[in-house]
């Protein structure tokens, strides 16, 4: 299990896959309270053929660390990251949070990304009546009634309950003062005056019954990428766990030019 110490956290990381494969490598970042096993489905796919690289966030699944108080900080650990593993041009590709991750690094470095593929995420956040009820309230309940009743959402109506339960118990390990931390990093994010500036191609995919960020917000997004392909999926929010078969195949059509 390799680790990279980076301003006073170890990041957990996996790096697998051929060296001298088909095309640039794969790097993989997931969303908020996830860690690296999102990608499960993916680094089995991928890393047959070509290098693939996925990491645990600062203060989840296997790393240390304090949440990241921007979008930034998880942005520089991983071109840190990168740098470590001699990576100079890369497909990124980030779930929810990671994808914010994500268009960080595009915007910061775009010399670094070949493609970019976004996983139910956004440029802008912003909350609906409901959501923004919740986060009013988050504050006066127990900690972990919070991640459960934020984890439930994300997931399409019908979707297993174990599973679901499951996540939440997972979800629930994660620091409070992680959570709580990012998720304030979240709720300033905003980039979507800038995303004109990417240049490479982009794939947007996202579930159509998402309602931690909705549809309509991605499209909003999609309009100001220049190169920016849709794809509208029958999930939810937690997309790589709810269809991870589909949305495999849709990242491999994109990462290969096929799509």
């Amino acid at each position: 299990m390799p680790q990279l110490e980076v301003d006073g956290a170890l990041l957990t990381y996996d790096d697998e896959g051929p060296r001298d494969g088909d095309g640039a490598p794969l790097v993989f970042v997931h969303g908020w309270t996830a860690n690296r096993h999102r990608w499960d489905h993916q680094l089995e796919h991928f890393s047959a053929k070509r290098r693939v690289v996925r990491l645990d966030l600062r203060g989840h699944g296997e790393s240390s660390g304090a949440g990241a108080r921007t979008i930034e900080e998880p942005a520089r650990d991983v071109v840190a990251l990168l740098d470590h593993l001699g990576i100079d041009r890369c497909v990124l590709i980030g779930h929810s949070m990671g994808g914010m991750i994500a268009q960080t690094v595009a915007l910061a470095h775009p010399e670094r990304i070949e493609r970019l593929a976004l996983v139910c995420s956004i440029g802008r956040m912003t909350y609906s009546r409901g959501r923004g009820l919740l986060m009013a309230a988050s504050t006066l309940v127990p900690f972990k009634l919070f991640v459960a009743a934020n984890i439930r959402r994300a997931f399409a109506p019908g979707h297993p309950r174990e599973e679901i339960r499951r996540h939440i118990r997972a979800s629930a390990a994660t620091p409070r003062e992680v959570v709580m931390t990012c998720y304030a990093a979240m709720r300033a994010f905003d980039v979507l005056d800038r995303v004109g500036e990417v240049r490479v191609p982009v794939l947007l995919v996202h579930g159509y019954h998402d309602i931690q960020l909705p549809v309509q917000q991605m499209l909003r997004m999609a309009k100001a990428y220049p190169d920016a392909e849709v794809r509208i999926v029958d999930a939810g929010h937690e997309l790589p766990l709810e269809k991870p078969a589909e949305l495999t195949a849709i990242l491999d059509r994109f990462v290969t030019g096929r799509s």
